[in-house]
């Protein structure tokens, strides 16, 4: 879940050391590595809290920043909704490692475990996204949608800027999370359906979030994204992961790509895997 740009850290460590490659070419395990270390020495002994994404799988860490959990979705605002181009998080149906991608966050991240049939992962004639390069995806991709939600009184629309207000600037958050995988079958789940956006009960809702991909997967952690591969988030999430993956036909994706009152375009990349037992906590339940 990325910061809007006022928020954003300094440059990667990637500039810095010029090991910025071609986009089709995967860096290195050395690259990761680095950017992993310049992560634990930048927040070494800063009091960053538990940070995201995470393995949903490793139930235990050592960062006892505790802050209170946000409330229940449903009586939050929506603020925002985006998605990540391979999820973010490794658990459920979702363990299969893509690869460490081009060290910005794009070509990386986890895929959906299972099996899809010739016909679901047949080419499509239209963009999704992007014409071509970062961002642009196609069937077959895993993504992770992002439903970001506020204690602050707002309007939903583009960036985590929506989630704050000039009367909050520092609200609760919390992000409900679903993993889909996209395929070329109309009969799957419709993005547009899963981004409809109403008022109930005086909250501002995403009306269709699934409720049928298992019990999700609750913790702390902070805001995500490929800018903070070598640099702690400062922004509090309580996080609620669902374990099970959706079919998701590609070509509501790509409709909702054209238009939507986000103003997204394209996929996000992912944040590196936080692995370091200093800057996750324990996973109650």
């Amino acid at each position: 879940m990325p910061l809007p740009r006022f928020l954003l850290p300094t440059a990667s460590l990637l500039a810095s050391t010029g090991l910025v490659l071609a986009e089709e070419e995967p860096v290195g395990d050395d690259v990761i590595a680095a950017q992993r270390a310049a992560l634990a020495a930048e927040t070494a002994g800063k009091g960053y809290g538990p940070q995201a994404p995470r393995d949903l799988n490793t139930l235990t860490g050592d960062n006892a920043r505790a802050f209170e959990a946000a409330p229940a979705y449903t009586e939050m605002n929506l603020c925002n909704i985006h998605f990540h181009e391979g999820a973010e998080h490794s658990g459920g149906e979702f363990t299969t490692y893509i690869g460490n991608g081009d060290g910005t966050g794009y070509g990386t991240g986890f895929a959906y475990d299972g099996a899809l049939t010739e016909a679901e992962l047949t080419p499509v004639d239209y963009p999704v996204g992007p014409s071509n390069g970062k961002g642009a995806l196609a069937p077959g991709d895993t993504i992770e949608v992002h439903y970001v939600h506020t204690t602050a009184q707002i309007e939903p629309g583009p960036t985590l800027g929506s989630c704050l207000s000039e009367a909050i600037i520092n609200p609760q958050l919390r992000v409900e999370t679903q993993v889909f995988v996209l395929v070329n079958d109309d009969s799957a789940a419709d993005f547009m359906e899963l981004s409809e956006v109403g008022l109930v009960n005086g909250y501002h809702q995403a009306l269709n979030i699934p409720s049928d991909t298992g019990t999700p997967i609750t913790y702390d952690g902070s805001t995500t994204g490929p800018d903070y591969n070598e640099k702690g988030s400062p922004i509090q999430v309580s996080w609620s992961v669902r374990p099970e993956v959706q079919k998701l036909y590609i070509g509501s994706v790509a409709e909702w790509m054209r238009a939507n009152i986000f103003d997204e375009r394209k996929a996000h990349g992912v944040r590196n895997l936080v692995k370091n037992p200093d800057l996750i906590s324990d996973i109650d339940g």
